[in-house]
């Protein structure tokens, strides 16, 4: 999903983060704000930038939501051991030849927080603008890699047969494009679809998309669908499913109508049973939904900056925590050894990448894979750094290509520096 209009992704001229702080320039500040620092759904206010930089730490008080239970128990603890070397570590950005620091990549990136694990243990934490630690920030298409591990889980479990195709779960989608896809085909993204996910095209079918469930607002007059289920019974078929990898949000949603169907819990319920209460996280989560209650299984997840590291933390130790195995190793394993190489191109900030269950896997020497969402929203788990990074940002830009030359390189220069200082 984006939070940009066409016309704004094209924008070339880009104010800096110190700019943009939302902090500084007072959005919904007062009692009332004045109006010229009042942010509103209604308007489409909410996702234009720099105002997005405020609404993006602050869904709840925009669209409806429905909360993911952490559950009772009590908080897994994070260790500390934090360190100020890494700020000074230096890296080059893709496509350039000046390097930048650590702590310049940070507003480089419109960074909203970023954390560092390394070994299970706090060693960096930072945070900018409205966003704090005990705030949450919409993880936007990183949300989808949740839903692609349960849907994983699912399939190791028996309850889903990944080469049965989705009309078997979900009759309803039987005369769309979805009707005769495998799960496996819509786990990795490989169905055909007639649907564009080009930001830059007005006319694209994800602004039907996320006007139909709500996470946009609809113009005058609108009469198509009004849910996310009903905009699903829309989708046409264009191409053959199992060909090559296309990324599109869509298949999450349709994901996310099976995983409910399947075990009858919405998908929110799902991730709190099967994961956010399993993990001693520090908040509850919550979801944006559309009209009937349907949480936006694409991009709709919010969460707390180290709950999503949690999370990332858990991967990286293939499933377990708290000496307990959380996902089954072998739903970890897969999703590390990545899908078909050959099915995947496009990317020219992710050569040689590929994509599985919903995770984008480097198939880099240290084995390191990644959830992502648009405007910066990030997992990087780096195994053989044994290092995992969380970062929420609010970049102009939707598309992670406005940000990858700046972020790609960091990581990894971090984790070649905790390798080699070791504490």
């Amino acid at each position: 999903m984006t939070a940009l209009t066409p016309a704004q992704a094209q924008a070339p001229a880009l104010p800096s983060a110190e700019q943009t702080d939302p902090a500084k320039l007072g959005w919904m500040v007062g009692s009332p704000p004045p109006p010229d620092k009042v942010i509103r759904f209604e308007d489409g206010s909410g996702y234009r930038f720099p105002q997005l930089r405020w609404s993006f730490s602050h869904q709840r008080q925009l669209i409806p939501t429905t909360n993911v239970s952490r559950g009772v128990g009590a908080v897994s603890p994070l260790p500390r051991a934090e360190r100020n070397d890494l700020d000074a570590v230096r890296f080059t950005p893709l496509g350039k030849t000046e390097p930048l620091t650590w702590a310049q990549a940070f507003d480089a990136n419109y960074t909203d927080g970023i954390v560092v694990l390394h070994k299970g243990r706090v060693v960096y934490e930072r945070y900018a603008g409205v966003f704090r630690p005990e705030g949450q920030h919409i993880a936007m298409s990183v949300t989808k890699s949740f839903f692609g591990t349960i849907g994983a889980i699912l399939v190791a479990e028996g309850q889903l047969d990944e080469n049965a195709v989705v009309a078997k779960y979900v009759p309803e989608l039987q005369d769309t494009a979805f009707g005769d896809a495998t799960i496996r085909q819509l786990l990795d993204m490989r169905t055909g679809l007639k649907y564009s996910e080009n930001y830059a095209d007005p006319n694209a079918e994800i602004w039907a998309h996320v006007r139909a469930g709500g996470v946009l607002p609809r113009p005058p007059g609108y009469s198509g669908p009004k849910s996310f289920y009903e905009f699903l019974q829309t989708v046409k078929k264009e191409g053959e499913h199992g060909g090559p990898f296309t990324y599109k949000t869509v298949n999450t949603d349709a994901l996310g109508w099976v995983i409910r169907r399947v075990t009858g819990k919405g998908v929110g319920q799902n991730l709190g049973e099967r994961i956010w209460s399993q993990l001693g996280m520090e908040q509850d989560a919550y979801f944006s939904v559309d009209s009937v209650g349907n949480e936006f299984a694409g991009g709709g997840l919010n969460t707390s900056l180290r709950d999503l590291a949690r999370f990332g933390e858990l991967m990286r130790n293939g499933g377990q925590a708290g000496g307990r195995q959380v996902i089954p190793k072998a739903v970890v394993d897969d999703i590390r050894k990545g899908g078909d190489r050959s099915a995947f191109g496009g990317y020219p900030t992710l050569p040689g990448w590929s994509y599985r269950n919903m995770w984008w896997v480097s198939h880099n020497a240290h084995g390191a894979f990644m959830a992502r969402g648009v405007h910066g929203q990030a997992i990087y788990i780096d195994p053989a750094a044994e290092m995992v990074i969380a970062r929420y940002a609010s970049h102009p830009l939707a598309g992670n290509v406005n940000n990858d030359p700046t972020s790609l390189p960091a990581y990894h220069a971090i984790a070649l520096h905790l390798m080699a200082n070791p504490r």
